[in-house]
């Protein structure tokens, strides 16, 4: 995809995304056989939820149909959120990530599995859990030690409406 093509959809379609309340984390173009495939990847505090995507989806493709953006071959349409396992790479990734467990993967002193406890400009203030039966530690880390980060899916964790009522 060309850089114009990226910069005239990315224009296109972020004040779209935005009075949906959604951020916009990624625009991508691929080929599916004779087909191309425009996928929008959005998100939001509490996420992007089905309907909230069906309805972007269903204005998106207005707006592209009224437009030349998408040029004349067939294209096929998919706006989703970026799905549990992305990568975290900028800071509202971070502050969503508050209460989550978080693999990170450290420029110098390798991996760490933590839960994130805030985030600041600078970095994140975790707590590392507790290895046979010892307590957990609270540990800082910039935002420039950590090469790769992750949320870690849990099956048992309380979200945040069960938590307030506890």
């Amino acid at each position: 995809m060309s850089t114009t093509q990226s910069e005239r959809l990315r224009g296109l379609l972020e004040p779209l995304v935005s009075a949906a309340d959604l951020d916009l984390e990624e625009i991508e173009v691929s080929r599916a056989g004779r087909r191309r495939v425009l996928r929008v990847i959005v998100d939001s505090e509490d996420g992007a939820t089905l309907d909230a995507c069906a309805e972007l989806s269903r204005v998106i493709s207005q707006q592209l149909d009224e437009s030349d953006a998408m040029g004349d071959e067939e294209y096929v349409l998919e706006v989703s959120s970026p799905g549990a396992d992305r990568p975290l790479t900028e800071h509202r990734h971070y502050v969503r990530a508050v209460g989550r467990l978080v693999r990170f993967q450290l420029d110098d002193s390798g991996e760490l599995v933590a839960r994130v406890l805030t985030v600041d400009d600078e970095g994140l203030d975790l707590e590392v859990p507790g290895v046979k039966g010892r307590k957990p530690t609270a540990r800082r880390i910039a935002f420039g030690d950590i090469a790769k980060a992750r949320v870690e899916i849990e099956f048992n964790r309380k979200d945040k409406k069960q938590e307030e009522e506890a």
